[in-house]
Formats: structure tokens, C-alpha cells, sequence
């Protein structure tokens, strides 16, 4: 079988890093091998995320330069995948029609058959929504090092009015909890040490009667593994078994990403998150009762259709209030196909990237201070490899999924190390080790 080389690039989220390695799966028993350098590919594909705007900008940008690989080599394919491919297929040919392949999320098992037709003038298209797909079968070829994203449910059914996710990725279904937990065994002999869940909506995982509190204890229960995480949960969705589960699991992260997207009730019914402002609080203070030192992060939408200044003031107070460790902040961005999508947009961008900057500002000062309160604590540190910034130093995780660097020990990727913390930032943990 002849080698031929495929170059991938990732844009979004986990789940789309999670997708490209399960590309190369798909791939590699078809003879094309991975390369990192898109001018000695065969096939260029962009796995493509829709869920903002400047995103999509980016791909089409980035395409304009990877086409000129097309003229310098003869048979040479391009396309794209995921969830642009799904959304905006029409306009990606309209705007790049040199494409040879266009592939939404649940076609990519097509993708070797596809490849391997005859070379025609039209573009290849794949993007039909199959509710039943879950890959659960294909073994993907990740990426070195401790961690390891592994899929567990694919789409959503939430329908919150400004997502594109459940028209691009479809509805929920979960991967089966034998095949999921046989793939983490062959991770940690492997010598991955921590996996991380992913689902738009993770903790909504459900096999017959098995839901994600079982998928937690079972995983606990293999021996290589040292951390778990996942990402990323819906606040309607998390259980008290759930809770307990967190709580009673050392391998499972302190940690826990929760979507608050704006504190007003009045912008959460228009959102149609299906909790309010109340009920997110009491599920904050239920989590920090039962797992004392969690750490939370959010995510929020600053200037959403119908937001004015009493919505906005709202959710600043919210963050001085709850103090997340860290947060995700976005300016709104119309989605086409969405519900919000029809109401226009009613904050200037002027006024959402104000509103923006306030609480990215707010919320590095929160971090800053939250950080300040390990000073003097010992933490253990899951090691990852050599600090980026600083000569000799290494860098890992705590349990909080807070970034430590501390001078080097000899200590190799994937070790446990405790470190005295001597000095924070708004982003880092700076120690010692013990």
C-alpha cells in the first residue's frame, strides 16, 4: 500500500481535537500517515469549528493560502470538515470553490471512500446528520503526552437559542459505557495518566441505566489513570449522585467548568438555558459544600439580543459574587440558523466589546486574588513537561486545573510532584517542589 501524507489543522474546541485524532484513525489503515507540514500533504483538511464568527473568517482566510499547495503539486486534495462544513456548505463553495471535500461531523467514516474516487470536477460533499453515529468502533491516533480527550456523547438536545452545536452535530447520543471504558484501559497502558470526557453536553451521558456518576466510579476504578475531567457539563444536568460522586473520587478533578452565559433571568429565558440565576447560585454553593476547593470557571455572553444595562450590571455583580477562578468571555456573535439569529443584533459592537472588556478586567482581578490564597500551600502537580517561558523549570497541572511552573526537579512527564506555592499570577501557580 503506498504511504500518502495528510495535514490536519484543528480550529474550537476539544471536541474538535478530539475529531481530528479520530481523522487520523479513520486514515491510518488506509496507508495516509499524518504530517506536520501542509506542503508535503497529499490531502490539506481544516476541522472547523461554527461557533462564532471570527472562526469561520479564519478558515476562509486560511484556506486563500493553503490553495497555492494545489498548483505546486500535482493531485493534491483540500477541504473541510466539522462543523463549518455542516453549517456553511453552500457559502464554502460560493466563497472557496476550489474545495475538493466538504465533511460534516457525522460523515467522516465516509472520508477514506471519498478520497479514494476517482478524480472529478465537483467537490466531494458529506453532511448528513446520522443520530445513531458515535465512532464508537475507530480507534483514534492521539497525540502524545499525559492527557487524553476522549469523546463520550456527541450533540445536543438544548437547543439554547444562540447555538449552532445541535444543528450541526445533531442530537444526543452517548458512545456505550463497555467500549468507552475498554478504550481508557488501552490509554493507561499506553501511559496516559489523565483522560478528559467531552460532550457538548458531557454530563447528559447515558448508556441503558448507566449515567455519568457510573461512567465517573467505573473509570476511578482503573488502575494508570491518576486524573479525570470532563467538559463540558450542563448546570440543568448535574445530579446530587453526580455531586457525591466528585466529591467521594480523588482521581476526579476538583474542578468543574460551568456555563453560566449571563446572570439576568430575563437574558437567561431568551437564552432558554432552563435554569435561572437562583437556581445556578444554590448549585454553586451545593458543589463548594460537598467538594470544599473546587474550582470554577464559566462561561459568559457579553451584549446577547435583548441585554441592556441592568442585565449587564447584573451579571458583573454575578462575578464579584461568585468568583470563578477563571472565565471564558465572548462578545455575542449571531449564528444563522439560530433562534437568536432572527431578533437582531440590539447592543452596538461598540458597546459589547465595552461591556466585554469591563468584565474581562473584573474577572483577571478576581483570578488574580483567587490565585493569592495558595500562597504557602503545598499542591500536588501532574507533570506535562518543560515550563514555556522559563529555561530548566517544569509545568503541570493541580487538581483545580490551575497551571503550576516550578524550578526543575528531574521530575519526567506524567509524574506527581508536590509544590510549595511561593508566588501567583492571574493564571499561574509559581512554587517549589518538596
Amino acid at each position: 500500500m503506498d504511504t500518502r501524507k495528510v495535514y490536519i489543522e484543528t480550529y474550537g474546541c476539544q471536541m474538535n481535537i478530539a475529531d481530528t485524532e479520530l481523522l487520523v484513525g479513520l486514515l491510518k489503515p488506509h496507508g495516509y500517515e499524518p504530517t506536520q507540514k501542509a506542503e508535503q500533504a497529499d490531502v490539506i483538511l481544516l476541522n472547523t469549528c461554527a461557533i462564532r464568527e471570527h472562526a469561520e473568517e479564519r478558515v476562509l482566510k486560511r484556506l486563500s493560502e493553503l490553495v497555492r499547495h494545489k498548483a505546486r503539486k500535482s493531485g493534491v486534495l483540500l477541504g473541510v470538515t466539522g462543523c463549518m462544513a455542516q453549517h456553511h456548505r453552500e457559502q464554502l463553495l460560493d466563497k472557496a470553490p476550489y474545495l475538493d471535500l466538504i465533511l460534516g461531523p457525522d460523515a467522516y467514516r465516509t472520508l477514506p471512500n471519498l478520497l479514494a474516487q476517482e478524480e472529478t470536477d465537483a467537490p466531494l460533499v458529506a453532511v448528513r446528520l446520522d443520530r445513531d453515529e458515535t465512532y464508537e468502533d475507530i480507534t483514534p491516533v492521539r497525540a502524545e503526552g499525559i492527557r487524553a480527550w476522549v469523546t463520550v456523547m456527541r450533540g445536543c438536545d438544548k437547543f439554547c437559542t444562540f447555538c449552532i452545536v445541535p444543528y450541526v452535530r445533531g442530537r444526543e447520543r452517548s458512545v456505550p459505557l463497555k467500549p468507552l471504558l475498554g478504550q481508557v484501559r488501552e490509554l493507561a497502558e499506553q501511559g496516559y495518566k489523565e483522560v478528559v470526557y467531552l460532550g457538548q453536553t458531557v454530563n447528559a451521558y447515558r448508556d441503558g441505566e448507566f449515567d455519568f456518576a457510573d461512567l465517573l466510579r467505573q473509570t476511578a476504578k482503573i488502575d494508570g489513570i491518576e486524573r479525570i475531567r470532563f467538559t463540558s457539563p450542563h448546570p440543568s444536568d448535574i445530579s446530587e449522585r453526580m455531586i457525591e460522586t466528585m466529591a467521594m473520587l480523588p482521581k476526579v478533578s476538583p474542578y468543574l467548568h460551568l456555563p453560566v452565559q449571563s446572570a439576568s433571568n430575563r437574558v437567561l429565558e431568551r437564552m432558554e438555558r432552563g435554569y435561572t440565576v437562583e437556581q445556578y447560585a444554590d448549585l454553586v454553593g451545593r458543589l463548594r459544600r460537598a467538594i470544599p476547593g473546587i474550582a470554577l470557571s464559566t462561561d459568559i455572553i457579553a451584549g446577547f439580543p435583548g441585554e441592556d444595562a441592568d442585565d449587564f450590571h447584573a451579571t458583573r455583580d454575578f462575578l464579584e459574587r461568585i468568583r470563578y477562578d477563571f472565565a471564558f468571555m465572548f462578545k455575542y456573535s449571531a449564528r444563522e440558523g439560530t433562534k437568536a439569529h432572527k431578533w437582531g443584533d440590539t447592543v452596538t459592537e461598540d458597546e459589547k466589546g465595552r461591556r466585554l472588556q469591563a468584565i474581562i478586567a473584573l474577572q483577571e482581578r478576581i483570578s488574580g486574588e483567587v490565585n493569592q490564597a495558595f500562597i504557602g500551600q503545598t499542591v500536588e502537580v501532574l507533570v506535562e513537561g518543560p515550563a514555556k517561558r522559563q529555561a530548566d523549570w517544569l509545568s503541570g497541572k493541580n487538581g483545580q486545573f490551575k497551571t503550576v511552573v516550578f524550578p526543575g526537579n528531574g521530575a519526567q512527564p506524567g509524574t506527581l510532584v508536590s509544590v510549595r506555592v511561593a508566588t501567583t499570577t492571574a493564571h499561574t501557580l509559581i512554587g517549589v517542589a518538596v
